[in-house]
């Protein structure tokens, strides 16, 4: 897959975006968390919360390799949370509803989402399910025309500050994955609530919550997709979220391997420059090869999801591998630079409590193993 012109003229508005409205901010952002009501306006003047979708909402109607550009350029960002945001707001939390919702739907929650009017986020994770997606116990009641919704959510991101969330709830007494629906749930329903946030090792500029449901009606017209469809349509959500967390982590990687060449050029050890020693440059070598083959399979990827082929092990895979990799660019560019890496001052010992989601969140390595050995045929 090759990239043109327009993708580069795309990636240099997003970095001027992330140089600009982003980079400066973020240690303030950090000691609480970042306004996604003042910054995502700004994303939106840029198209960058609508790129696939239509024009009709607000969206720039683009293909999916300018999203892969985007997320690229988001893991520049010196925190990861504000990423993360992005990622649940594009890439979590509005495709179900850009693929299956009704004209009305889209109107009253996509367009607000993708100019930057309204905050998403994904309500899937439970406090004892984990990634069980099949153990899920909220449940929505259907009352007439209302499902009356009770139940917990957790880990939630964008949590305390969304607008409207899209719901993964049990519609019918079925159980393992079936009779779940997927449900856009405004937040300012009565019965809904944020029972605290969570105070994390990393992301800490990112808003993460746990939601209580305490019998909140929502109309039965905000379902997604079909009735009882809810887990599959979730897992194929799932799938374009883990491909954010392997684009992203491309830019976090090249970002991390520049800055840390630049830092064993200028730090002079037993009289010559760190960049001399030959374990050292072959290391940071070494480190680059793999994220450069990431990003192959990556563009691979991509463009077999634009010829409507299923991208369900591929995105495993990169999600697996971007979740290792970018855990181990984090250590040795800490390592490398020494004593001053484990200060809290150099941007370092951020990105390493940072990166360690990446092999937790949206599916951990266990489960995207199990996806994978599953395929394969085995009994996992």
């Amino acid at each position: 897959m090759r990239l043109t012109q327009d993708h580069e003229d795309f990636r240099a508005g997003v970095r001027r975006f992330v140089d600009r409205d982003v980079n400066p901010h973020v240690d303030e952002w950090e000691k609480s968390h970042f306004p996604a009501h003042e910054l995502f306006p700004k994303a939106a003047e840029l198209g960058l919360l609508g790129i696939e979708y239509e024009p009709e909402y607000g969206g720039l109607g683009a293909d999916h390799s300018f999203t892969m550009i985007a997320a690229e350029e988001y893991g520049r960002m010196h925190s990861a949370g504000i990423s993360m945001a992005l990622g649940v707001q594009t890439m979590m939390a509005t495709p179900s509803l850009a693929e299956l919702g009704t004209p009305e739907q889209k109107m009253q929650f996509l367009a607000p989402a993708i100019a930057g009017e309204a905050v998403a986020a994904i309500g899937v994770t439970e406090p004892d399910t984990g990634s069980d997606v099949a153990r899920l116990r909220t449940r929505a009641r259907r009352d007439g025309d209302d499902w009356v919704i009770t139940g917990r959510k957790m880990y939630i991101t964008n949590g305390s500050q969304a607008d409207w969330i899209c719901l993964l709830a049990r519609t019918s007494d079925e159980g393992g994955h079936r009779g779940m629906s997927q449900i856009i749930l405004p937040t300012k329903s009565e019965g809904f609530s944020v029972s605290r946030l969570l105070d994390k090792m990393g992301n800490r500029s990112s808003d993460t919550a746990e939601l209580v449901l305490d019998e909140v009606r929502v109309p039965v017209a905000n379902t997604i997709g079909e009735i009882g469809r809810g887990f599959q349509q979730q897992m194929k959500q799932f799938v374009i979220e883990r491909m954010f967390a392997a684009y992203s982590a491309i830019g976090q990687c090249n970002h991390a391997l520049e800055r840390t060449r630049e830092y064993i050029a200028q730090r002079t050890v037993f009289g010559k420059p760190l960049a001399e020693r030959q374990y050292v440059a072959f290391r940071l070598t070494e480190l680059q090869a793999k994220v450069d083959l990431l990003r192959s399979h990556n563009l691979q990827t991509c463009e077999a999801l634009l010829a409507g082929e299923d991208i369900t092990r591929m995105a495993s895979i990169g999600k697996l591998t971007a979740g290792r990799l970018v855990r181990e660019v984090a250590d040795t560019c800490m390592q490398f630079h020494g004593g001053m890496g484990y200060i809290e001052e150099t941007w370092t010992a951020r990105f390493m409590r940072d990166t360690r989601l990446g092999s937790i969140g949206g599916g951990a390595d266990e489960v995207m193993l199990q996806v994978l050995a599953r395929l394969d045929g085995l009994p996992a």
